[in-house]
């Protein structure tokens, strides 16, 4: 009897020792008696977010941390053609623009410029991590969800590059491909085929080159600040002179593996796990042809003699990009190949893509002649 006793003697002040650190412990972590010091802010976890393939069934999960893919530049420097060569491969899923994206990101560059602004959302309660995780997941939603999934996600709306380093913030992981062209080409391209751009003067070139050398300024500035392992710039003139050249470096920086199917992205049009068009986008078009040099030179001969005349004064960004102002035409370099084949088709079969483009209900502009030599042996610039 006394052994059972000593024994229980022992075993109650050690039962007590342990529930007191028990207890404890839970009071340091706030859980117990009330609102301790340490007490953990209140936190909502949201569940793990996927999609499902359509096609292959597959679940694919998405959050902020993923490596998401950013397409930009000026309207009309090859962004679409860039994410319609990244859509043919099999894993990678850019789609179609969404518009949305850049007007979110604008609408909290406006609240942070206003003093007013801030200071409601202040009131409010609202902090900056509060904004920039709605921002964050509103635009995850649409990234991860406006088309089919795939284990790498891209966006292309191209003027989000001149909010590159805030998107960095909200994305941590993210890349950009930055799209550049000569800026003749470009605003040509606007004023023929009537694109409407905010503070683009559709009648003036001279308008227009001064707006894009603003824009592309502003890009630039923003490619620099994100520095070479965040952001690739692209010139449209050598990705569409020497494509698999330019390719592979491209998804090399994007650590993504080689795949044939980019070099032949009109073959995986509107095909599952290809490149969706959309009927309202300008350029689509243009990319339901293989790779070619029809545009590459459409400006000359179409820029008013004045503009010409005093073009580096007008868009200087285009000597700091390696454009000779002074060049018309410009000797942008010589083809490969494949490109050179591909433009003799594209000249050869208007008919052809005209029937292509009535299928997929696009309206169709025939392709102009272009002043680039399409022989192997033009000279490089």
């Amino acid at each position: 009897m006394s052994f059972l006793s000593s024994r229980g003697g022992r075993k109650g002040p050690i039962a007590c020792l342990v529930a007191l650190l028990f207890v404890f412990a839970l009071y340091q972590l706030g859980i117990f008696c009330g609102s301790g010091k340490y007490m953990p802010s209140t936190m909502m976890v949201g569940k793990e977010k996927y999609v499902i393939g359509p096609f292959d069934r597959k679940t694919y999960t998405y959050d902020r941390y993923m490596p998401l893919i950013f397409i930009g530049g000026v309207p009309r420097s090859g962004t679409t053609l860039m994410r319609a060569m990244l859509d043919a491969h099999p894993d990678v899923r850019c789609g179609q623009e969404t518009r949305v994206i850049p007007r979110i990101l604008q609408m909290k560059m406006h609240w942070s410029k206003s003093e007013k602004e801030n200071l409601r959302l202040t009131e409010a309660g609202i902090s900056k991590e509060v904004i920039d995780s709605a921002i964050a997941a509103f635009c995850l939603e649409i990234i991860a969800r406006h088309a089919e999934p795939a284990p790498r996600l891209c966006n292309k709306d191209p003027l989000t590059l001149k909010m590159g380093s805030y998107i960095l913030e909200l994305f941590p992981n993210a890349k950009f491909i930055f799209m550049v062209r000569d800026g003749r080409a470009t605003v040509h391209s606007i004023v023929s085929r009537k694109i409407t751009i905010t503070g683009f003067d559709l009648s003036s070139y001279r308008q227009s080159l001064i707006r894009w050398n603003h824009a592309i300024s502003v890009m630039y500035g923003q490619c620099r600040e994100l520095g070479p392992e965040r952001c690739l710039m692209v010139p449209y003139e050598q990705l569409v002179l020497h494509p698999r050249q330019w390719m592979k470096k491209i998804l090399n920086f994007l650590d993504v593996p080689w795949n044939e199917s980019v070099m032949h992205h009109e073959e995986f049009i509107n095909k599952p796990g290809g490149v969706p068009l959309s009927k309202v986008e300008r350029s689509s078009d243009q990319i339901i042809k293989p790779v070619n040099l029809a545009a590459l030179t459409k400006w000359v001969g179409n820029i008013p003699e004045d503009v010409v005349r005093e073009m580096a004064d007008i868009a200087p960004m285009l000597s700091v990009l390696g454009y000779d102002p002074y060049a018309n035409p410009p000797v942008y370099g010589a083809p490969d190949s494949l490109v050179s084949d591909n433009t003799r088709r594209v000249l050869a079969g208007e008919k052809l893509w005209a029937e292509k483009a009535r299928e997929y209900h696009l309206s169709y502009k025939p392709a102009e002649t272009s002043n680039e030599d399409t022989s192997s042996t033009a000279p490089l610039a």
